[in-house]
């Protein structure tokens, strides 16, 4: 169960109320009541300094594709053993192209399948950064090799922002979407 209760306009700071009312506006006036932005809405202004983050990460300039960035989220979600984000974008990696294989073996935490070089760059990178708080040489000269500096440095920003929703979920205890996928074992 949640530790917060939705935030709403009466219990926010009042001096973010414009915040408020601009990520609220971005998801059809409703007030998320489960979730990171569920979570951030009780401070809109990160809520909103996140999405900034995240527009540009996700849809607006990042020269990383789709399965690169799901493979990511799910790599983090992983090594985090964030429920919701792991609910959250599982079935979307599949429908990026990630292999169900991959997919359940990465939530199973199971021997990997055959990885594409990118698949291979994005879990080594993932894993060895959340394991050892570093990446060694190696590992970063082959994930620079397969997305050059802007996107390691944007596969960088994205497996640290989505750690930062997970710090967020965990902690808050919120719950993840409905969903066919199977719980990650923890």
């Amino acid at each position: 169960m949640p530790r917060f209760p939705a935030a709403n306009r009466d219990t926010i700071p009042q001096e973010q109320a414009a915040a408020f009312d601009a990520i609220v506006a971005t998801r059809n006036n409703v007030v998320p009541e489960q979730g990171p932005i569920a979570v951030q809405l009780h401070v809109p202004e990160i809520a909103q300094r996140g999405e900034a983050l995240r527009a540009y990460l996700r849809a607006e300039g990042s020269s990383l594709p789709g399965n690169v960035q799901e493979l990511a989220m799910l790599t983090t979600a992983r090594e985090l053993d964030c429920q919701f984000i792991w609910h959250a974008h599982a079935a979307a990696g599949r429908r990026a192209g990630l292999s169900d294989a991959l997919v359940d073996s990465l939530r199973d935490q199971q021997d990997l399948p055959e990885l594409s070089s990118a698949e291979s760059a994005v879990i080594n990178y993932g894993r060895e950064f959340f394991r050892t708080r570093r990446v060694s040489q190696a590992t970063f000269d082959a994930a620079r090799s397969e997305f050059g500096e802007r996107g390691l440095i944007e596969l960088t920003n994205l497996m640290g922002y989505y750690s930062v929703l997970a710090f967020n979920i965990n902690a808050f205890e919120q719950l993840p979407p409905a969903s066919d996928e199977p719980f990650l074992p923890v």
